[in-house]
C-alpha cells in the first residue's frame, strides 16, 4: 500500500516519523514532522475506502492535529514551532511522546489533545525518543550526546546516558541519533557517533560498546541481537556483548531506517529513496525504488 496526504490535510514540510496507536477499528496513523505537528488518521477510512489510494490523502481529514507550543522572547515575539523529530506511544497510558528541536519531549494526551508532561533537561535538539511503558519512562537521544531517561509521572529525569563515558570518545563531539529498547524493556541501544552502546538498564550499565566503521543511523532488537545501520551500504547484526553475528551489504550508499516483518524480512531503506528486503537467512529478496509524487 503506498498512501500519499495531500492539501491542506498534510503537513507543511517533510515528515520525520510515523507510528502506529491503538488496535483494530480504532487505530490511528500518527505522524510528526518538520511543522512542528502531530497528526492522526483513522485508519480504517484509509482501507475501508472506496477511492483509489493514491487519492484518499485528499479525501481523509485528521482526526488529531497537535502543534508544539512556540516560546516567548524578552519582547514578546513568539518564535518558531519547533519540529519534531521522533514520536512514539503509551497506548495504556493515552499518551504520544514526541521529541522536538526545542531540546524538549512532550507528552500528549490524547484524549484532549493537551500537554500533560513536558521534559526538559538537554541542552540541545532531540533526535530520538522511546517509550519504556512497563517503568512509565521516557528515553530521549539528543544532539547535545546524552541519552536520557524521564519519569512520566514528574517529568523529572532519573538518569543522564553518556555513551562516550570513560572512552577515548570523550571529547569528540557527536550527537545521539538512535535508541532502542528490547522486548523486555530492560536492555537499551544507543547509537552515536561510529559507536553503539549497549545498556543494561535495571543495573545502570553500560555492558558493551561497539566500534563502526559509519555513524549509526538506526538500530532495532530482534530477540537477544542488535540491528544497526547508519552510513554505509551494510546492515550489521550485533549479539548483546558486541560480537559481530554478520554483516550483510545493502543497496542504499547510506541507510536511514530498518524494520523487521514477523516472517522474518527485514526491511533497510536509505539514500536514493531505496528500500532492500532481505530474508531472515541474509538473502536478498528484492529492492524498491521509491520517487516523489
Amino acid at each position: 500500500m503506498v498512501l500519499t496526504i495531500r492539501g491542506r490535510n498534510r503537513h507543511d514540510g517533510p515528515a520525520y516519523d510515523i507510528k502506529f496507536y491503538g488496535h483494530g477499528e480504532d487505530t490511528l496513523l500518527l505522524s510528526c514532522g518538520d511543522d512542528g505537528r502531530i497528526r492522526g488518521w483513522r485508519w480504517k477510512e484509509f482501507t475501508n475506502s472506496d477511492v483509489p489510494i493514491p487519492l484518499q490523502g485528499n479525501q481523509v481529514k485528521p482526526v488529531l492535529d497537535l502543534a508544539n507550543p512556540q516560546h516567548k522572547g524578552p519582547w514578546g515575539a513568539l518564535s518558531p514551532i519547533p519540529e519534531n523529530n521522533s514520536i512514539d506511544v503509551n497506548m495504556k497510558g493515552g499518551s504520544i511522546f514526541s521529541a522536538s528541536g526545542d531540546s524538549c519531549a512532550y507528552c500528549w494526551d490524547v484524549e484532549t489533545g493537551k500537554i500533560k508532561t513536558v521534559f526538559k533537561g538537554h541542552s540541545d535538539y532531540l533526535h530520538c525518543i522511546v517509550a519504556r511503558n512497563t517503568a512509565n519512562q521516557v528515553i530521549t537521544g539528543s544532539e547535545d550526546g546524552t541519552a536520557r531517561i524521564w519519569d512520566c509521572k514528574s517529568g523529572k529525569c532519573i538518569q543522564v546516558i553518556d555513551p562516550a563515558e570513560n572512552t577515548k570518545l570523550k571529547g569528540f563531539f557527536s550527537c545521539v541519533s538512535c535508541i532502542a529498547l528490547d522486548g523486555s524493556e530492560s536492555w537499551l541501544a544507543c547509537g552515536r557517533g561510529r559507536s553503539l552502546s549497549i545498556w543494561n538498564l535495571p543495573a545502570s550499565e553500560c555492558v558493551s560498546r561497539i566500534s563502526t566503521r559509519a555513524s549509526v543511523q538506526d538500530v532495532l532488537f530482534e530477540d537477544n541481537q542488535i540491528l544497526a545501520v547508519g552510513a554505509e551500504p551494510l546492515l550489521s547484526r550485533f549479539a548483546i556483548n558486541g560480537a559481530v553475528l554478520s554483516q550483510i551489504q545493502c543497496a542504499p550508499l547510506s541507510a536511514f531506517s530498518v524494520s523487521i516483518h514477523p516472517s522474518g524480512v527485514t526491511a533497510v531503506g536509505g539514500y536514493g529513496g531505496l528500500v532492500d528486503a532481505i530474508s531472515e537467512f541474509g538473502s536478498h529478496l528484492c529492492t524498491f525504488r521509491c520517487k516523489c509524487v
